[in-house]
């Protein structure tokens, strides 16, 4: 191809695609495939069980890295 080759702008385009009609049927596929009895409350009691099983019964090794996590932020504080 050439310099002088017009099929080609000589500066850029303005370029954009919308994708909000393309994320609301993402979505409603989503809800679709959860199910009308999900509990989103039920889900997330079952990761706070999770999390509580998780963090029980460390040694102390653990528990100290556990610890120094939390002060770093890295990890949540738990009640």
């Amino acid at each position: 191809m050439s310099d002088k080759d017009s099929s080609f702008p000589a500066e850029p385009v303005e370029f954009s695609v919308d994708l909000t009609g393309h994320e609301m049927t993402r979505r409603a596929h989503v809800m679709n495939a959860l199910g009308a009895e999900w509990d989103p409350v039920a889900v997330m009691r079952g990761e706070e069980e999770a999390y509580d099983l998780l963090y029980s019964g460390l040694d102390a090794e653990q528990q100290r890295l556990y610890d120094s996590l939390v002060e770093a932020g890295v990890l949540p504080r738990r009640a």
